[in-house]
């Protein structure tokens, strides 16, 4: 599970205004919910690229700080994507992941990377 901040200057709700429909929009019907350290996050158990095995996204909301993005991708192995023949179908997975955090986040992939590179210094 990892989670993002948004962009400075905006709120989550500002960036993406109905997050279930978002979702649906990028990784098939939402199957229902689950809490996860207090958050309330959307599941999708069968997303419309097999490469994710399941898709758990919602907002995180902490008293006193920033919105976040919470996601957690349950992937296929690499290794049974290019045993499988599915090296388009994980191009297509990245690119859908990468464009729904660019939507709702409003950082590309790199200033992803170096939030959580800074993060991770922090931590240790």
């Amino acid at each position: 599970m990892r989670e993002y901040e948004i962009k400075r200057g905006a709120t989550l709700e500002e960036r993406v205004v109905d997050l279930k429909k978002e979702v649906e929009g990028y990784f098939g019907p939402i199957d229902g919910t689950e809490n996860r350290e207090g958050q309330e996050l959307y599941v999708v158990k069968n997303p419309v690229n097999p490469i994710f095995k399941k898709v758990s996204i919602g907002a995180g909301k902490y008293p006193g700080k920033k919105d976040t993005l919470i996601v957690d991708f349950e992937e296929c192995p690499i290794a049974e994507i290019i045993a499988d023949g599915n090296i388009e179908l994980a191009a297509d997975a990245v690119t859908v992941k990468n464009k729904f955090l660019l939507k709702a986040t409003g950082k590309d992939s790199k200033a992803r990377r170096k939030a959580m590179k800074r993060e991770d210094s922090k931590r240790n």
